[in-house]
């Protein structure tokens, strides 16, 4: 993969991650001996393609992990999500969401879940990054589609990934989380556990030659001609509702859902992000399915909404389905450019009624 490095200020950074917050929103100041505006210089070093910020150079040509994430109330508060990347939320059956939580380097993450069974179109949000795809148990299909697609999924339920004590595998059953949340929203890992698992495994761990994400990043990534955002709703169902909330100070949209903070629970730190995407596609209840569950069409493109530094667009998606990435442009047909930091997409129905500060985002979308 080619390794896309611009110059991003030292100073710039630090606005884009928070102005001292760290990414999950949480208030630790910034360290004692960080470079003067004087002393400032343009970073030059290895960048994140998924965020665009720097990271470790051993980790830039890494297969990203793409892990499922229980999202339903018993099962909160979710652990190890603040250091996700990007993260994906997707309807699943009964109205409940789940989260698809994408890591470039998975080996800083601490405890991550609760983890939780595979759908098919979170299979092709992985194949998207050329991710290795961790989850526990699935959907028929999925396990079908698996085979077929040739996803490189590790799997907590069926296999040889589960583990009866904490790192005795890749996956295990955490002994608080079954007292306080059931059995079933129990399945974590760590970061150390992913490393070691892939380290010793036979899969292959980076992307191939001449791989290159097709993600734009720019030092701000606040769109032009925009509509002011400071508060995003984005109703999935009526057992989901998810809430954006612009912070000027750190210039992340903090995250809500259920009326209350998206927060972490190895820190207690409320979720924030840089960007925001909103993406709307047919969502159907799969004919003769008897536990209600649904297909979400990733393959035919639609319209959808960006927001970031308090600032919302219109914008066209596409993605070729199963492995292709997703592309998006704004209604003249230009690239996106990201803000440097992390991204929440959240793919929601067609019917869904998105609102910005209490109004409804009703700009005119292009005709499909």
């Amino acid at each position: 993969m080619k390794k896309r490095l611009f110059c991003l200020a030292i100073s710039a950074l630090l606005l884009l991650s928070g102005c001292g917050r760290t990414a999950e929103g949480s208030t630790s100041p910034p360290s004692d001996d960080a470079p003067s505006a004087e002393s400032e210089q343009p970073y030059d070093g290895p960048v994140n393609p998924l965020t665009g910020l720097p990271i470790r150079e051993a980790a830039v040509n890494n297969r990203p992990v793409a892990i499922m994430l229980n999202n339903l109330k018993q099962a909160l508060p979710q652990v190890g999500q603040s250091q996700a990347d990007m993260i994906y939320e997707v309807l699943a059956e009964g109205g409940i969401t789940r989260m698809l939580a994408v890591y470039q380097d998975a080996s800083q993450a601490g405890m991550i879940g609760s983890v939780r069974s595979a759908r098919t179109y979170y299979l092709e949000l992985a194949l998207g990054h050329d991710a290795i795809f961790l989850h526990a148990g699935g959907s028929p299909d999925a396990y079908a589609k698996i085979k077929s697609w040739g996803v490189t999924a590790l799997d907590g339920i069926s296999g040889t990934y589960g583990g009866l004590t904490p790192e005795s595998s890749l996956f295990w059953r955490d002994a608080d989380r079954r007292k306080q949340n059931g059995y079933e929203h129990s399945m974590v890992t760590t970061g150390a556990a992913i490393e070691a698992t892939l380290s010793n495994s036979s899969l292959r761990l980076e992307h191939a030659d001449g791989y290159e994400y097709d993600m734009l990043f720019s030092p701000d990534g606040t769109p032009a001609h925009g509509t002011d955002a400071t508060v995003i709703t984005v109703p999935f169902s009526p057992y989901k509702t998810g809430v954006f909330t612009y912070d000027s100070e750190s210039g992340l949209y903090m995250v809500e859902e259920y009326g209350a903070p998206y927060v972490d629970g190895n820190t207690g730190g409320q979720i924030g992000v840089t960007n925001v995407l909103i993406l709307k596609t047919s969502c159907q209840l799969i004919s003769g399915d008897s536990a209600g569950r649904i297909a979400v069409d990733l393959s035919s493109g639609g319209t959808g909404y960006y927001a970031c530094g308090g600032q919302l667009i219109d914008v066209v998606w596409k993605k070729q389905s199963p492995g292709g990435q997703f592309i998006y442009t704004d209604l003249q047909g230009d690239r996106i450019s990201f803000g440097a930091g992390k991204t929440y997409v959240n793919i929601v129905p067609l019917t869904c009624q998105v609102t910005v500060n209490e109004l409804s985002a009703q700009t005119p979308l292009p005709k499909q």
